[in-house]
């Protein structure tokens, strides 16, 4: 671990030695300030969910931030944002790396790296399990009288309004209260990532159904966001990487999923 850290260290210099004193790279200010600071929306269980009365922070990637922390020798601090302000939070530099469930886009592209992907799916339904029969596909979906129930300001609103012209789209503003929304019948369906349906269903047995998880309607990649930065953007991929081969990531996933 210390000569990959030292190995890190050393292109950071190499970048600042070639670009001259003016520009530090964001990996030394990492760890020149001692913390790095994961940007989390807090309410995409299992991927990350903030308790509201003790403000901590739970989930498969809370679990993984906490790995890059150790392999970087610095403290996580987690910084709240929402999807609706997810990339002005990002643009802004209110924080070093995106995490909790992010999907790659190219409009997020433009802004930002994304590290190799950790977890490949696409949008499919969930729905009350008495009705899994009745939206197995977009045209069933698309109906009057159909009612989609969707978290503001994300990926799953995008998808929502871009493939739906008849069917009405019902914008629930708490993304930790959606599911039970949809249990109680406030919507007929909502459409999300597949690994969430699989979740929610795990946590809602016999009641809520995922619809064709392994067959979802798009592709869509999961990865971590940061900004432009070559040694803090080449940390994060060797760091996943070896993650993943040394047995840390399956735990983790095997624990959350």
């Amino acid at each position: 671990m210390r000569a990959w850290l030292g190995a890190a260290l050393l292109i950071a210099a190499l970048e600042i030695g070639a670009l001259g004193p003016a520009r530090a790279s964001a990996l030394s200010d990492i760890l020149r300030r001692g913390v790095i600071r994961i940007g989390v929306t807090g309410d995409y269980p299992p991927f990350a969910k903030r308790d509201a009365a003790s403000g901590a922070y739970s989930g498969f990637d809370v679990d993984l931030a906490q790995s890059l922390g150790k392999a970087l020798g610095v403290r996580v601090a987690f910084t709240p944002t929402t999807w609706s302000t997810l990339s002005a939070d990002f643009a802004a530099g209110k924080f070093d790396v995106g995490m909790g469930g992010i999907s790659v886009t190219l409009a997020r592209a433009e802004l930002g790296f994304f590290t190799q992907a950790y977890m490949r799916e696409g949008k499919t339904p969930i729905a009350r399990c008495a009705d899994k029969a009745k939206f197995a596909t977009l045209a069933d979906i698309d109906k009057p009288g159909v009612t989609v129930i969707v978290n503001p300001g994300g990926g799953n609103e995008a998808f929502d309004r871009a493939h739906l012209k008849a069917a009405r789209i019902e914008v629930h503003p708490d993304n930790t209260t959606i599911f039970e929304a949809l249990a109680n019948g406030d919507g007929d369906l909502m459409i999300t990532d597949a690994s969430e349906t699989r979740y929610q269903q795990k946590l809602h047995p016999g009641v809520l159904c995922a619809v064709h998880p392994d067959a979802p309607f798009d592709f869509s990649e999961k990865a971590y966001w940061a900004p432009y930065d070559l040694p803090l953007d080449g940390f994060l991929d060797q760091w996943l990487h070896r993650v993943r081969e040394d047995g840390t990531y399956a735990a983790i996933y095997a624990k959350w999923f």
